[in-house]
């Protein structure tokens, strides 16, 4: 058995601002959500702090602000007014919720006593670790279009730049039987495929609906194709030909100070373009939502990015996707409706989602990559100590045991379980990586081969 996400009861935010806040978390900021409720309605309870020690005046917000007076609903059609909840939430949107919470909160297996976590796979005392579990699924040949712009293709700027993108960029309508929302996304293939995020779509997972709607003013029904929800991704269809398509870029050529492109509808306003820089790289982030925490490698930017821009595109200068907009941060210590973008938005990067994106296209769902262990979380001595190695597991086939201190990954150093995780989600199942750790104070290196657990988000 191997979800990588935590049972009930293991400090999970709640899927509702009205929990209230989970103890202060110890991990990096936080989630965008993607949702925004229709008319304005009073937040129903404080939202939930997401910052870790290293960043103490932070915290995050998942629930969408109510929208401003007199701004048309989110969902085309709704009429302006009504309400949009049927639950009497006033309005907050299940997938506008608090989407982030402490390393512990990735619990699976024991959470009494030592209290770790598991690393890619749970350990279930009914069921052993299955070959499958451990496979690295097998190479599929690209269908997304993401082939270089020729030079004498590249816009001369960034107005020029979005006229050519605009068409591929939507917005999402979401509604279920309680609720309804909005998010972002973007046609990755021709025949209807879209990208957008696993927290804007898992609402409608179970009997929800959920509708595309496009620049040019058309609109159409769409159907989940599949969800991971450890990238906080999901790939959506809709019943057309012959789309535009917004192209992939290469995340692994971005660096800092290049020019950061956000499109998507926050707070409802479709076709919305914001444009920044990227300020850093492989920033360890958390997204997602209830029971669906998400480790990203994030990109991060300082175009706005506010709630309701979750699926929708980072792009570069040749308007090339390098990012899906997931999280941001917000210094607001309550829950205002000034809460937004203050420069801190991240993006998962789309190497890691092109992968995902074309395994759910072939296969209908995705594996995520793992190396089969168990961590101590109340350690907290620098690096990632080891509670348990799960039998038949890549880091039992490595050779690492119990006690074993990882201190890097791939000559990446990681300082603490997150960054660990995060470094792991910027490879594929079968992937070779390097893994330092000590043990008895020495330190040493083996090459590790990545497993691959299926996400059923």
């Amino acid at each position: 058995m191997s979800d990588d996400r935590p049972p009930e009861g293991s400090g999970v935010p709640a899927q509702r601002a009205t929990d209230g806040p989970p103890a202060t978390p110890d991990v990096p900021p936080t989630p965008d959500p993607s949702s925004m409720p229709s008319p304005p309605a009073a937040p129903q309870g404080p939202p939930t702090p997401a910052m870790p020690a290293r960043y103490p005046n932070f915290v995050a917000y998942g629930a969408s602000p109510p929208p401003p007076r007199g701004y048309p609903p989110s969902i085309p059609g709704q009429q302006s007014g009504s309400g949009g909840s049927t639950s009497g939430r006033s309005g907050l949107g299940l997938w506008g919720v608090i989407a982030v919470a402490t390393i512990v909160s990735l619990i699976v297996g024991s959470f009494a006593g030592l209290a770790g976590y598991v690393v890619g796979q749970a350990v279930d005392s009914t069921s052993s670790t299955s070959a499958a579990t451990n496979a690295a699924p097998a190479p599929q040949p690209s269908t997304i279009p993401s082939d270089p712009i020729p030079a004498d293709q590249m816009p001369e700027s960034v107005s020029e730049m979005v006229a050519s993108v605009l068409p591929g960029v939507v917005s999402i309508a979401i509604e279920n039987q309680d609720e309804r929302g909005s998010g972002s996304g973007f046609v990755i293939r021709p025949d209807g495929y879209i990208l957008t995020n696993n927290h804007v779509a898992a609402p409608a997972a179970d009997g929800g609906s959920l509708r595309v709607f496009f620049e040019n003013g058309d609109s159409a029904d769409a159907e989940i194709v599949g969800r991971n929800s450890a990238y906080d991704l999901a790939v959506l269809k809709v019943d057309a030909d012959d789309l535009p398509v917004v192209r992939l870029g290469d995340s692994d050529a971005v660096t800092v100070g290049d020019l950061a492109v956000a499109i998507g509808a926050p707070l409802g306003l479709q076709g919305t373009v914001t444009a920044g820089i990227i300020s850093s790289l492989d920033r360890p982030v958390t997204a997602g939502g209830q029971g669906e925490m998400a480790y990203i490698n994030a990109l991060q930017t300082d175009a706005a990015i506010n709630p309701g821009n979750s699926g929708g595109p980072l792009l570069n200068s040749a308007g090339q996707v390098i990012g899906v907009n997931s999280a941001i941060a917000t210094l607001a210590p309550t829950f205002t409706g000034d809460a937004g973008s203050i420069g801190l938005g991240f993006a998962i990067p789309v190497n890691s989602a092109r992968r995902i994106a074309e395994e759910i296209i072939a296969t209908g769902d995705s594996k995520t990559p793992i190396i089969g262990v168990t961590l101590d979380t109340s350690y907290n001595d620098g690096g990632s100590r080891i509670s348990e190695v799960n039998a038949g597991g890549p880091a039992e086939a490595a050779g690492l045991r119990g006690g074993d201190i990882i201190t890097a990954l791939a000559g990446r150093e990681t300082t603490d379980s997150t960054e660990l995780v995060v470094a792991i989600r910027d490879f594929a199942p079968g992937d070779t990586v390097s893994v330092t750790y000590l043990r008895s104070g020495e330190s040493q290196t083996v090459d590790l081969v990545l497993g691959g657990s299926e996400d059923i988000g």
